[in-house]
């Protein structure tokens, strides 16, 4: 299914008196309303390709209908959530869930629908049908080197893969650590699992990152092998300057300060990009700014702080990419709700008297520093976001026009009612 521009056309032909009024209201108000727009233009987040279908808990697995059944349909998928946003221009692929067999043909197929290939990122937290060696007990950690090589040997294949597409980064996920204590020699396993990283990081292109990310527990839960940022840095920093930390939202104890964490990893020139979700125990992967609206806001401010004070572009330097599991919403709307949440808080954030904010601080004004950043947050900055979404040619309303449209309905009718897409 393809979005026909003129259908969005005329959904915001019926709405832009409204949209006008509340958008001059809003905007009459603001400094450098241009400049913002702008930089909500030129912002893109990544689409994962294992979100597009409906994603399991620890005890099941509830797929939705419609689901896409293969990679071509997947982009399809992202396809039309950009079409609806322009915010949604990438699209990153988990191997082996979503191996091109045909690479050039997909990468002309992503070009169509105006998508780029973000991060690629590989799996040694499965085991996968044909392979021979268990990852039970770890990958890169593993104590047995022909387990290490079996692991490294993968990721060295998903950057061919990436090459192939137009990627230029890799993300490693490790699963691996140890759930009882003296099941596991911290300091070998670390060692282990620097020496399977060196592997690849010599197999990078030139112009390729690799994205060291980290969490704190599960499926382990005594230690984790890249347990916190700490971890992370540690061996970005051994690794070289092509390898960088990369933070998702979900991956930390509770009530840790994240908005701190990105802040010194930008001072560092050490953070390399964003997986995001929200979460209210752990890694709960739910929409994006569901639960912690305002968290997310104070992350975006000090990402901006950070990136402007280094010179960093916003929109390319960094990468922005969503990480989620639905489990009882459309997939489809999740994402979209997830961009729309991302476009708030960054709108938001850019908003920030950051000349005043710095001028509190050195004068210890506390409840003005507050002030400041609250004034920004409780700002209604959607007409701010939709009018960036119709200077690109985007709905609107994405969320409305998917269901006017009855995509969710169409996709069924395409693709059936008992499709099950790959991932999660």
């Amino acid at each position: 299914m393809q979005i026909e521009k003129y259908k969005i056309d005329e959904f915001n032909q019926k709405h832009a008196q409204e949209h006008k009024r509340r958008f001059e209201f809003t905007a009459s108000s603001l400094h450098n309303v241009e400049g913002v727009l702008q930089k909500l233009v030129d912002f893109q987040i990544g689409i994962p390709s294992w979100a597009l279908g409906t994603g399991g808990t620890r005890f099941g697995r509830f797929s939705g209908s419609g689901e896409p059944r293969n990679l071509e349909e997947k982009i399809e998928d992202v396809g039309l959530l950009h079409a609806l946003n322009q915010s949604s221009g990438a699209i990153s692929l988990h191997i082996p869930w979503d191996i091109p067999t045909n690479a050039s043909s997909i990468k002309a197929l992503a070009a169509q629908h105006g998508l780029r290939f973000d991060a690629m990122n590989s799996n040694t937290f499965q085991d996968q049908p044909d392979q021979k060696l268990s990852y039970k007990f770890g990958s890169m950690q593993h104590v047995d080197k022909a387990v290490r090589r079996q692991a490294v040997e993968h990721n060295i294949e998903v950057i061919k893969h990436g090459v192939a597409l137009g990627s230029d980064s890799l993300t490693v996920w490790l699963s691996d650590g140890s759930s009882f204590p003296g099941q596991l020699n911290f300091r070998k396993a670390f060692q282990n699992t620097l020496e399977s990283l060196q592997e690849v990081y010599a197999a990078l292109p030139d112009n390729w990152k690799m994205f060291v990310e980290y969490k704190a527990f599960e499926p382990n839960f005594y230690s984790t092998t890249v347990g916190d940022w700490g971890q992370s840095l540690l061996y970005a920093n051994k690794l070289g300057p092509k390898a960088y930390t990369l933070v998702d939202l979900g991956h930390h104890l509770p009530n840790a300060n994240i908005e701190q964490i990105v802040s010194l990893l930008l001072m560092e020139g050490k953070l390399g990009g964003f997986h995001f979700n929200d979460s209210k125990y752990g890694d709960d992967d739910l929409t994006v700014g569901s639960i912690k609206p305002y968290q997310l806001f104070l992350i975006f401010h000090e990402l901006i702080e950070g990136m402007d004070a280094r010179g960093m572009n916003h929109a390319t330097d960094l990468g922005w990419m969503i990480d989620a599991s639905h489990n009882i919403k459309d997939p489809l709307e999740d994402l979209l709700q997830s961009v729309e949440a991302i476009m708030i808080a960054y709108a938001q954030a850019l908003l920030v008297d950051r000349k005043a904010l710095t001028g509190a601080q050195q004068q210890n004004d506390v409840a003005r520093c507050q002030e400041i950043l609250q004034e920004a947050y409780r700002t209604d900055v959607r007409p701010i976001v939709a009018e960036a979404r119709l200077r690109s040619g985007a709905a609107l309303r994405p969320l409305q026009l998917f269901r006017e449209l009855k995509v969710r309905e169409n996709l069924i009718n395409e693709r059936g009612l008992k499709t099950v897409a790959t991932g999660l």
